[in-house]
């Protein structure tokens, strides 16, 4: 799955800077909020809120032509719902991890895909849920061979792949783009992983840096 995996060059024509770091989690135990989760989301809300990283997101948007104010980057969202909401153990793992490090990060479960996920510029005809709208041609969109799963980059996640409580494999995308590290990027990978092993210490992940020019 991870080896499939590949962002268009037309994406990175307009942000050479961006990196994504994929994720797979296989035997997941995932389960309702619990007082381990709450915690998480409660350290993340007690963050400062990093507007140099945000606001990179926003330039990102504004460069194929979406309004970042009527459609928000995922981490833009998120730090303006303190305190964060309870979702899932899973969710509540790798949204304290994105407001920690305003790091855009999409929860997946991966046996909804069908076929590989990539990032790609739509053409406008792609399939896609009523409730998400119809990506606009240029959009930079995640999708795969059923049609959309995220639009506009990291904004709205489709309901067919959502983690849920009975998810057990699942995948992360942790989108990065200057002036946040490559090393800082990988930290975050590797806190989240240390999150979902508490969940499940018999999960087994593997993880791939797709970044321009690799």
């Amino acid at each position: 799955m991870l080896d499939d995996i590949w962002v268009d060059d037309s994406v990175l024509a307009l942000r050479p800077d961006f990196a994504v770091l994929v994720m797979t989690a296989h035997g997941l135990r995932n389960g309702p909020s619990d007082d381990r989760s709450r915690a998480w989301l409660t350290a993340a809300s007690a963050c400062e809120v990093q507007t140099e990283k945000i606001d990179a997101w926003k330039d990102a948007y504004r460069a194929f032509g979406a309004k970042p104010q009527r459609t928000r980057p995922s981490v833009d969202a998120l730090t303006r719902r303190m305190p964060l909401p309870e979702i899932n153990r899973a969710v509540d793992a790798y949204n304290s991890i994105s407001v920690r490090h305003a790091l855009p990060i999409g929860g997946e479960d991966l046996d909804r895909y069908v076929g590989p996920a990539r990032l790609v510029r739509a053409s406008g005809d792609e399939a896609s849920e009523e409730a998400l709208g119809q990506p606009e041609p240029g959009e930079v969109i995640w999708r795969d061979d059923a049609g959309v799963t995220c639009r506009r980059w990291n904004w709205r996640q489709v309901a067919r792949t959502r983690l849920t409580e009975e998810t057990t494999n699942a995948i992360f995308m942790l989108e990065r783009l200057e002036p946040m590290s490559l090393e800082e990027l990988k930290q975050a990978g590797e806190e989240l992983a240390d999150l979902l092993a508490e969940l499940s210490p018999e999960v087994r992940i593997t993880s791939r840096l797709l970044l321009n020019g690799n």
